[in-house]
């Protein structure tokens, strides 16, 4: 005889009943379930421990100085200082109010140099070219000259004259055929186009008039500062090159100090300044090396005879 299986069917009357009967069911269900998983082994987890990098070391800091080494102070002067036989270098501080001006002062025995004067109008060169160009003991920056680089006052070299003699307001330097050598105040020693000179460079202002007379006035000053050069000449006859490179000397400040000081100055001219200032002596390391900051057409070279 055949199994008769019966099929429960809900009425909607009893829906509820069946929907407790069909969640019963599944709590069962889960709970054989659950049942048999608990009974299974758990596997067993191994894990090879990763190593931890070695620590990297510090590196030893360096250890700085308990004091900063403390720059070496200009000394006010240098005192002369022998270059070379009959070449002599100092430097000074002066004083301007609230700036210092550094003073380098070249002074030079007529009987152990050599001075001679170049223009080039057409292949102007900054200080330090002309230098390297005669490789000579010193040179220094000439006088005046226009925008296309044409020597205003006049100027002799090897013998041939350039340019246009000044009045008696302005000054020279000059040197002879037989190699005598003068700065001189043209009020008092006029130019006469017959003198046999070789070389020589007109300028102005004259700063110290011939005796160690302070020669610009105050009044004369408009007062700006400038860079300086000037060409003197002592009560003994040596010819002095001094240039003031920062800029912070006033044309009368410059001719008092000339004046005041112990150089023992007969008469002072100056040159071309500003931009065009400059000397070049580099003495081995041992000179100074002040610069033009523009080309300039003439310069005075000193070198041993």
């Amino acid at each position: 005889m055949g199994r008769f299986i019966g099929v429960l069917t809900c009425q909607p009357a009893s829906l509820s009943v069946c929907r407790r009967v069909g969640l019963l069911g599944a709590c069962l269900a889960l709970a054989v379930v659950t049942g048999c998983a608990s009974s299974l082994p758990l596997p067993t987890l191994t894990s090879t421990p990763t190593p931890l990098p070695s620590p990297t070391p510090w590196p030893t800091p360096t250890l700085y100085p308990t004091r900063w080494p403390t720059a070496t102070p200009e000394p006010p002067d240098t005192g002369w200082q022998i270059v070379q036989s009959g070449v002599e270098l100092r430097q000074v501080r002066v004083e301007t109010g609230s700036a210092a001006e550094r003073l380098a002062i070249v002074r030079l025995d007529p009987q152990a140099v050599r001075f001679r004067v170049h223009y080039d109008s057409a292949a102007p060169r900054p200080l330090s070219a002309w230098g390297s160009h005669f490789q000579t003991l010193l040179v220094v920056n000439g006088g005046y000259f226009t925008p296309e680089y044409e020597t205003v006052g006049l100027l002799i070299s090897a013998g041939r004259a350039w340019g246009t003699p000044y009045g008696d307001f302005a000054g020279m330097f000059a040197v002879t055929a037989e190699g005598q050598v003068d700065v001189r105040w043209l009020r008092q020693r006029p130019y006469v186009a017959v003198e046999p000179l070789q070389e020589a460079v007109q300028s102005f202002p004259v700063l110290v008039k011939p005796g160690g007379v302070m020669g610009f006035p105050a009044d004369a000053d408009d007062g700006r500062p400038a860079r300086r050069t000037v060409v003197a000449q002592d009560r003994t006859g040596r010819i002095l090159f001094l240039v003031a490179p920062r800029g912070y000397l006033s044309l009368h400040e410059l001719a008092r100090f000339l004046a005041d000081s112990d150089l023992d100055i007969d008469v002072a001219l100056n040159l071309d300044g500003g931009y065009s200032s400059g000397l070049w002596m580099p003495a081995n390391g041992e000179g100074v090396e002040i610069d033009t900051l523009v080309p300039i057409p003439s310069v005075i070279v000193v070198d041993s005879p």
